[in-house]
């Protein structure tokens, strides 16, 4: 048995002897009295009764032996900005961040949310929350005000902080009137929002509530905040993910076991080590930035670099030269991202000194053959898969090179991780399926530490949506087909349910099909994910107007789908966009009123739709098809 197989059956046949293990790896300030409570599954508990911080593992631990070692750098090749600080700096910042929020009244329990670019505020922002037992909700500032008053009304923070403006590929994307209509929408209202002034754009504030951070940060000087210990499986923070209904879903998750799960992943999986550079290419309003961007790297001891910025501005080598530059041991970005930079001169990988480069880790969507054989070849370091989801906070398969390197097969993230009692299972009796049979990817309980602990405020629709989509068997889906190899590999075929993977960022078919029937020249809609060679998927809208004769001609429709998208952009953000809309005159359905979403992403993908004997008019695919060529 290879060492990755035993350590992951072990993990399984005494996850109690197993996890005791990795808990060593964080401060308690008070120890757990029980590893494991499954009582009351699926509500799994770890750790129980020990007392732990997050801030205090991820930055003032470090102070005793890396005081000045750096722990966080920032790099905008939108401002032209730098920031480099050491742990005792960032501790003295969360620190400031902590006395902030305590002055406005914030006490453990209370949410905050966090809507900020990618600027090192938003690191102490969320460390700070950490630091005084406070629950943070990061949202991401692409975001849109209707999507952003959904959150807030969901979490129903105390405070929350935000910035005049963010940047994207140039281009200054204003923050503060998307909180202020976000406001306006929401029935619940903060007591405060600090506001980050970067000089940007101009931010209108309201007396009263709206607060300066720079001059608060003054006004505290030098404070010293204690930390808050909590018990375990008390939550640290709310992320929300798009759903197959408009409702988000606030995934929450735990303490003790978060911690503990990162920094097992950090040797484990990522093989990092104290002193290393880590620089994971996503955003904080994402679960990768959570873990492998904030509370990761600094729970074992590296420097982590925080990026605003896309990978081919000022030019297709601005990754690179950042490798170079700060000595990066570690990079983590998303398949779509090595997929623009293949479309750049290839001369841009040689340009630059990769030698402390020692892996490149990609995750978010699955990875293709041509596009890891192309970055591998021309980087030269190994290329490693991995896949999880924001439920899940860390890996649920990859291959595991801080045990062993085992060989990669491409297709495949790898092999289940220790702790997950992975299963490829028969959606229609919970039979686990044969080596290389179609089945879900499930998951038998208990999860192992860090994985969500229940949706925020909805219990009920946890083990609902979670817990109860495999008939007799008691496990978690992961909404994900795959299939399974004799060797233990996993290959992950696409969703089950309607969620789409559009360059790493989960969207709800469902929400965006809400968004353009909000529209009132729209009639029916149906939006399905569609594959895309750059993105992995794109959304693709096909709608029947209301009236058929506004597109009766290409300029109608070409005028008629620019005011959609732009319907969409204002409800759900830039991200939600899909990448086409199409009208038709009827949508392909069943007899029984069901439409016919696999048949609809068939014909925009030129493949086979297969069995259609159910489909109430075949000339409604014909229509499709001609939408699609016009």
């Amino acid at each position: 048995m290879t060492a990755s197989r035993a350590l992951h059956a072990r993990s399984l046949a005494d996850p109690e002897g197993f996890w005791a293990e990795q808990a060593r790896r964080i401060d308690w300030e008070t120890p757990f009295e029980q590893v494991l409570d499954d009582s009351r599954a699926p509500f799994t508990r770890w750790f129980v009764g020990g007392r732990t911080n997050l801030c205090h593992n991820a930055v003032d631990r470090h102070l005793a032996e890396r005081a000045g070692q750096t722990a966080l750098i920032h790099v905008s090749t939108e401002t032209g900005e730098r920031r480099r600080y050491t742990y005792a700096e960032l501790h003295d910042e969360v620190n400031r961040m902590a006395a902030i929020l305590q002055a406005f009244g914030v006490a453990k329990g209370d949410r905050v949310l966090i809507y900020l670019p990618m600027i090192p505020e938003a690191a102490f922002a969320m460390l700070a929350c950490a630091r005084i037992g406070a629950i943070h909700s990061v949202v991401f500032g692409g975001f849109a005000s209707v999507s952003l008053a959904a959150r807030i009304d969901d979490a129903q923070p105390r405070v929350v902080i935000s910035a005049d403006a963010g940047s994207r590929a140039g281009k200054v994307v204003p923050y503060k009137p998307l909180l202020d209509e976000a406001l306006r929408l929401a029935s619940h209202q903060p007591e405060r929002v600090l506001l980050v002034d970067r000089g940007l754009a101009a931010m209108a504030r309201t007396p009263g509530r709206d607060e300066d951070y720079a001059a608060w940060r003054g006004h505290v000087g030098a404070a010293r905040v204690p930390c808050a210990w909590l018990e375990s499986s008390e939550p640290s923070y709310v992320l929300y993910t798009s759903g197959t209904t408009g409702k988000p879903k606030g995934v929450q998750r735990d303490t003790g076991g978060y911690a503990v799960a990162l920094a097992t992943s950090m040797e484990y999986i990522f093989c990092g080590k104290p002193g290393d550079t880590m620089f994971t290419c996503s955003d904080i309003g994402w679960v990768v930035g959570h873990s492998y961007i904030i509370y990761a790297p600094l729970l074992a001891g590296l420097a982590t670099l925080m990026y605003e910025g896309t990978p081919v501005r000022p030019d297709g080598g601005i990754l690179w030269q950042l490798v170079q530059e700060y000595k990066v041991n570690l990079m983590f970005t998303a398949p779509t991202a090595i997929r623009v930079l293949k479309k750049q001169d290839p001369a841009w990988l040689k340009r630059y000194d990769l030698s402390s480069l020692r892996l490149l880790f990609l995750a978010g969507e699955p990875l293709d053959e041509p596009t890891a054989d192309w970055i591998q070849q021309g980087i030269g370091k190994p290329v490693v898969d991995n896949y999880w989801q924001t439920e899940t906070g860390w890996p649920i398969i990859a291959i595991q090179r801080g045990i062993e390197p085992l060989p990669a097969k491409l297709g495949s993230p790898g092999v289940p991780a220790y702790g997950y009692d992975l299963k490829i299972v028969d959606e229609s009796t919970g039979e686990v399926c044969a080596p290389g049979q179609k089945g879900v990817v499930a998951i038998d309980g208990p999860l192992p530490p860090g994985c969500m602990s229940t949706i925020w405020g909805d219990d009920e629709r946890f083990v609902k949506t979670y817990w109860s989509s495999v008939p007799n068997r008691r496990c978690y889906s992961t909404f994900d087909w795959g299939v399974q190899d004799e060797d233990g590999y996993v290959f992950i075929l696409g969703r089950t349910d309607d969620v789409i993977n559009v360059a790493g960022h989960r969207l709800g078919t469902r929400e965006i099909e809400e968004s353009l029937s909000s529209h009132a020249g729209v009639a029916e809609v149906a939006v399905v994910g569609v594959q895309d060679a750059l993105k992995g998927q794109v959304a693709l809208g096909v709608c029947v107007a209301r009236d058929p004769a506004r597109v009766a001609d290409a300029p109608g429709r070409q005028a008629f789908e620019t005011e959609l998208m732009k319907t969409v952009e204002q409800q759900l953000g830039a991200v939600a966009k899909p990448a086409r809309v199409v009208f038709v005159n009827v949508l392909p359905k069943t007899r029984s009123g069901k439409l016919l979403r696999r048949a609809i992403q068939a014909v925009a993908e030129g493949r086979a739709t297969g069995d259609l004997t159910t489909i109430e008019d075949p000339v409604a695919l014909e229509m499709l098809q001609d939408a699609l060529k016009a």
